[in-house]
């Protein structure tokens, strides 16, 4: 018998991916979306697995609908990668925010307690829980200061998770997972806004390239690694929450740097700074201490910013010559 998942925001980045992967580890993969008639799931097109994957309009705000769509599945394994997912949209849709990211887990959480399923469950916790460390590396222990209303959802959603976990023995693991891109990324998120930029000024469009604030640190990986510390979170032997990311960090400015100099290109000549990009709060420097997943799970990065990068320009320059 095939094992089932369930992947709760399958159209997303992470969603894609890790739909790939568990099809490569012949898992039955179903997905859900808020309307499933509607979506595109354009990356599981990219991907080349859409007709692989069973599909279901689910609402994680509709705690009926959770648990139809549960209860119909049956999976052995949830993965909750749903909700409202921009940092900087949450300031504009706080309550969108909140309720898709801390109902969504609870309703997920009560239709587990509820029917006594034996479902392992995996929510998608956030390196923005833990606001500005101030430099130091946040592992496990770290406390969490949230910094925005996304934040701040992820904090309610990751403490409620550790509750049902203690009190009703449920098998329910949070990853808390650091920046992570890929050629998946929709525009709105930054590093896929200037590699795209930064690609059109090389092939001779002219366009400017708009930032807020360039000086914040970001610990970066690569998406397809980071789903696969997903996988391996559930297959512990005990459900434990763990930190996932490089272990190193880059500026924002850096970034644009390294982007453009691909092109031997001085970013200064291109980029400018709009204040109306700038957050309410913003984190400074964000990094991840990832020792206990490299120690529990057998998980270390491979790739770093520098290959992310590189690895985003060669598949935009590859889809724009297509």
């Amino acid at each position: 018998m095939k094992k089932k998942a369930l992947v709760i925001g399958i159209s997303g980045q992470d969603g894609s991916y890790l739909a790939q992967l568990l099809l490569s580890k012949n898992y039955e993969v179903y997905g859900t979306s808020r309307d499933a008639d509607l979506s595109t799931f354009s990356g599981l097109k990219k991907l080349g697995i859409y007709d692989k994957v069973k599909l279901h309009s689910m609402s994680l705000i509709d705690f009926r609908s959770v648990m139809q769509t549960i209860l119909q599945i049956m999976p052995d394994e949830i993965y909750n990668l749903a909700g409202q997912s921009s940092v900087g949209l949450s300031f504009l849709q706080p309550v969108e925010t909140l309720e898709s990211i801390s109902i969504g887990t609870l309703n997920i959480l009560e239709v587990l307690r509820f029917h006594k399923l034996p479902t392992k469950f995996y929510n998608a916790s956030s390196s923005e829980c833990f606001g500005d460390t101030g430099g130091k590396a946040a592992n496990e222990e770290t406390p969490f200061k949230p910094r925005s209303p996304y934040a701040v959802a992820k904090s309610t959603a990751h403490w409620q998770l550790a509750n049902y976990r203690e009190a009703y023995n449920l098998f329910a693991c949070s990853g808390i997972l650091f920046n992570h891109e890929s050629p998946l990324r929709p525009k709105r998120f930054v590093t896929k806004k200037i590699v795209e930029a930064a690609c059109n000024i090389a092939k001779g469009k002219k366009e400017k390239l708009t930032l807020g604030n360039v000086s914040i640190k970001r610990d970066w990986g690569w998406a397809p690694e980071f789903v696969e510390a997903m996988y391996l979170i559930l297959q512990n032997e005990k459900p434990d929450d763990f930190v996932i990311a490089t272990g190193t960090n880059l500026s924002l400015e850096q970034f644009v740097q390294k982007a453009f100099a691909f092109f031997n290109l001085d970013y200064k000549n291109y980029t400018s700074i709009d204040n109306s990009l700038l957050r309410p709060s913003d984190i400074y420097e964000s990094l991840g201490d990832p020792l206990k997943a490299e120690q529990v799970l057998k998980w270390k990065a491979k790739y770093h910013v520098d290959d992310v990068i590189q690895m985003m320009i060669d598949n935009q320059l590859k889809e724009m010559t297509n």
